[in-house]
C-alpha cells in the first residue's frame, strides 16, 4: 500500500505535436487509475492545456519553436539542447517533494533522446513510448537493405512494384522523406541506441501481432502494447486545439451511417488545388459530409476563404465546416458511416474502435504503410492518390458510403471494433499488458 501523501510519479515526456501529445497523455491517465501521480514535462510550443487535466502537475520548458518550424527540425533541437533544461526542471521538481516521495520512471517519446540522458544521470528507469505502429518500424528496417542493394533510386515507373520480402508494401509506402531521421527512430525501437528498460506500443496485438514478433526478436527491451488507451480509461480533452461543439447537433439530424467525416489531421497541410477538387469532389458525392478544415493548414489561406465561391451555396445543409472537433466523439456518433483520413495512427485507431472505414489520403511518415495496411490486410479502406480529381473524389465517398463494397467494409470495421473491445476488457490482451506494465514499473 502506498503511505497517506506518498507520491510514486512517472514523469511524462512528450514529443511536441498532437499525434504524439494525445496518447502520452491518455497514458497518463491510465497509469493515474493504478495510483501513480504524473508529472507532464513539456515545451512551451504545443503544450497542453493544463486545466484540462487537473490531477496532473505540469513542467514547463522554455523554447523558441514555432509553428513554421517543421516537425524534424523540431526534434533535432529537442534532443541536441534540451537535455540541461529538462534535468535543471526535473532536479528542482525532485528537491521540493518529501522524503518518502519518489520519481518511479521516466516515460518518453520514442523519438527523443534527451530524456534517457537525463534519467542516467540522475538514475531513474527509462521507459520509451512509440506512438506510431510497428508496421512502420519494421518497414523502416528494411529501408538500408534496400539502399544497400541500390534498389531505392528507382524511377517513377517502379514505384507501383512490391519489395522484395515486404509485403504487402510497394516502393511508394516506404518512408524514404527524412530518411536520417527515420533511421534514428528504428535504432530507438530495437534499443541499440537507448538505455529504455521497455517499448511502449501504442496499438493493439490483434492488429499487428507478426510485425511486433519480428521486431521484439531485434530488440532486448520489454514490449507492451496497450491500446486503445482511450478505452482503457476514460482522459479528459488532450487537444492542443480549441474543439468545437456545434457540429455533434448537426450530426444529430443526418441520417445513419450517412456522413463521410474529413479531417487531414494537426500537420498536414493542402494547396489551393487540393482544397478546390476535395470541395466538388464532395459536392459531386451527394452525400452529406463533415469537413474539418484546420485554420492555416491551406497555403495563402487563414482558414477558409479559398473555397469556390458558389461551393457553400450548392451544398447548403448537406455540409458542415468546422476549424477542429473532437474526433473521438465525431467517430462515435451513429450519423457517421466513413471517414476521409490522412491515416495518422491515433486517427486510424480511432476510426477502428469505432468500426467505421476509411478513405485513406496518407502525406509523410508512417501514413502511407498504414493506408496501404488500411487497404489491403485489414480490408476497411480504399486508398485515394495523391492529385486525385473532384470526379474520382466523389466516386469514393460514394463507394465508401453507399456501394456494397462499403457495406462490406464497414462490416469488416465492425468485427475489428468489437475485438478491440475484448482486448481491454479483463483477460484481454491490452488489458493483461498495460498490467504487466504497471507491475514493470513498480519493480523499480
Amino acid at each position: 500500500m502506498q503511505k497517506q501523501g506518498r507520491h510514486n510519479w512517472v514523469v511524462l515526456v512528450p514529443c511536441p505535436f498532437q499525434g504524439h501529445t494525445t496518447p502520452m497523455l491518455q497514458l497518463g491517465y491510465a497509469l493515474h487509475s493504478t495510483g501513480f501521480s504524473i508529472l507532464v514535462a513539456h515545451t512551451k510550443f504545443n503544450s497542453p492545456n493544463s486545466s484540462n487535466h487537473p490531477d496532473f502537475v505540469f513542467l514547463t520548458m522554455p523554447d523558441n519553436f514555432s509553428n513554421h518550424d517543421g516537425p524534424f527540425e523540431i526534434v533535432d533541437a529537442l534532443n541536441a539542447n534540451f537535455k540541461a533544461p529538462f534535468k535543471e526542471c526535473l532536479a528542482k521538481f525532485m528537491e521540493k517533494q518529501e522524503a518518502d516521495d519518489r520519481v518511479s520512471c521516466i516515460i518518453s517519446d520514442l523519438v527523443l533522446d534527451f530524456p534517457d540522458d537525463v534519467a542516467k544521470d540522475l538514475n531513474i528507469p527509462s521507459v520509451a513510448l512509440s506512438t506510431g505502429n510497428a508496421l512502420f518500424a519494421l518497414a523502416l528496417s528494411y529501408v538500408p537493405r534496400l539502399h544497400a542493394q541500390g534498389l531505392i533510386a528507382l524511377q517513377d515507373s517502379s514505384l507501383q512494384d512490391l519489395v522484395p520480402d515486404l509485403h504487402p508494401f510497394r516502393f511508394k509506402d516506404l518512408p524514404l522523406s527524412g530518411f536520417a531521421y527515420m533511421v534514428k527512430v528504428l535504432h530507438n525501437v530495437i534499443g541499440s541506441k537507448r538505455s529504455v528498460s521497455a517499448v511502449v506500443w501504442n496499438t493493439m496485438d490483434l492488429l499487428e501481432h507478426q510485425s511486433l514478433a519480428q521486431l521484439q526478436q531485434q530488440s532486448q527491451c520489454l514490449f507492451f502494447t496497450i491500446d486503445p488507451l482511450h478505452k482503457i480509461v476514460p482522459s479528459g480533452s488532450t487537444s492542443l486545439l480549441e474543439e468545437e461543439s456545434s457540429c455533434i447537433s448537426w450530426l444529430d439530424n443526418q441520417a445513419p451511417r450517412s456522413v463521410i467525416y474529413v479531417s487531414l489531421g494537426s500537420t498536414t497541410s493542402l494547396d489551393e488545388k487540393a482544397l478546390v477538387e476535395m470541395a466538388w469532389g464532395l459536392a459531386n458525392s451527394h452525400q452529406p459530409f463533415l469537413w474539418v478544415i484546420r485554420p492555416g493548414s491551406v497555403s495563402g489561406s487563414q482558414w477558409i476563404e479559398l473555397l469556390p465561391e458558389n461551393f457553400r451555396e450548392q451544398v447548403g445543409d448537406r455540409g458542415c465546416i468546422v476549424k477542429w472537433v473532437s474526433q473521438t466523439e465525431v467517430l462515435a456518433h451513429r450519423a457517421v458511416g466513413g471517414f476521409w483520413s490522412h491515416c495518422g495512427w491515433n486517427s486510424t485507431l480511432e476510426s477502428i474502435c469505432e468500426g467505421v472505414p476509411m478513405i485513406c489520403w496518407p502525406h509523410f511518415g508512417d501514413q502511407k504503410v498504414t493506408a496501404r495496411y488500411l487497404s489491403t490486410v485489414w480490408g476497411i479502406g480504399l486508398e485515394l492518390e495523391h492529385g486525385a480529381e473532384r470526379g474520382e473524389i466523389g466516386r469514393a465517398v460514394k463507394r465508401l458510403l453507399v456501394d456494397e463494397e462499403g457495406k462490406e467494409m464497414r462490416r469488416r470495421a465492425i468485427e475489428l471494433k468489437e475485438k478491440a473491445e475484448v482486448s481491454v476488457r479483463e483477460g484481454g490482451s491490452s488489458f493483461n499488458s498495460f498490467n504487466a506494465l504497471v507491475e514493470h514499473i513498480r519493480s523499480f
